[in-house]
């Protein structure tokens, strides 16, 4: 445990200094509003018909939309036979346990990965993750949506008219961060989230990028069958 302590001031002094951030904060509420906003605002992209595969076989990408208009879709970063997968994506997928709020919005999310479906089926069951998962193995889906095989993850968004697809946004790196509440959790914490690249004061606890994440086989012990225990 880090014996770093922020300084240590009266109540008016705090409330002042919170205040001075408040201010920031609010700015930056407002930029999202207008980001959103702008989002909304995207043209799109009309999509070839793609033919995936799920847990029952082949599907077309229009009927992974199970009925619903729009569709969020996380690339899952793959390497076919490994034993772990990317601990950053197996991570950042495991928050998303309660979705059914999508289905009031119109919407689902779901992974889409360039590995085989029975290595994807399998692999979800052993860290315990809990969306539905697709492959792209037999598609070049991935690599025309920026999420090839042996590329980076991804997120995409996409709007169903009828039979048509369309892609509407996409991010990958960074920009996934305002999709994880692990982040904004985090980041509220005094010391944050510790990383050697960060702006923080002299002193605070610092260590390699990444270090502090949970791995794959972590996952796999906290929501995985009990015999990974």
């Amino acid at each position: 445990m880090s014996n770093a302590l922020p300084p240590i001031v009266d109540h008016r002094t705090w409330r002042d200094a919170l205040g001075e951030l408040r201010v920031r904060e609010k700015a930056v509420t407002r930029e999202l509003d207008a980001i959103a906003a702008q989002r909304r605002r995207l043209p799109m992209v009309e999509l070839p018909d793609y033919t995936l595969i799920g847990a029952g076989g082949p599907i077309r990408l229009v009927d992974v939309f199970d009925g619903r208009s729009q569709l969020i879709v996380y690339h899952h970063m793959w390497s076919d036979g490994a034993d772990w997968q990317c601990g950053g994506c197996t991570g950042f997928t495991s928050q998303f346990t309660r979705l059914e709020f999508l289905n009031n919005y119109d919407a689902r999310f779901v992974i889409v990965t360039n590995g085989p479906i029975e290595e994807a089926l399998a692999y979800k069951q052993k860290v315990g993750n809990q969306m539905e998962w697709y492959s792209s193995s037999e598609s070049p889906f991935g690599t025309d949506v920026d999420a090839p095989p042996g590329g980076g993850f991804a997120v995409n968004v996409f709007l169903r008219d009828g039979d048509t697809v369309y892609r509407t946004w996409h991010t990958t790196g960074r920009g996934t961060e305002q999709l994880s509440h692990a982040f904004a959790l985090i980041d509220i914490l005094p010391w944050g989230r510790q990383e050697e690249w960060l702006d923080s004061p002299e002193g605070w606890p610092s260590r390699p990028t990444y270090s502090g994440w949970l791995d794959s086989p972590d996952i796999a012990r906290a929501y995985g069958p009990k015999d990974n225990a």
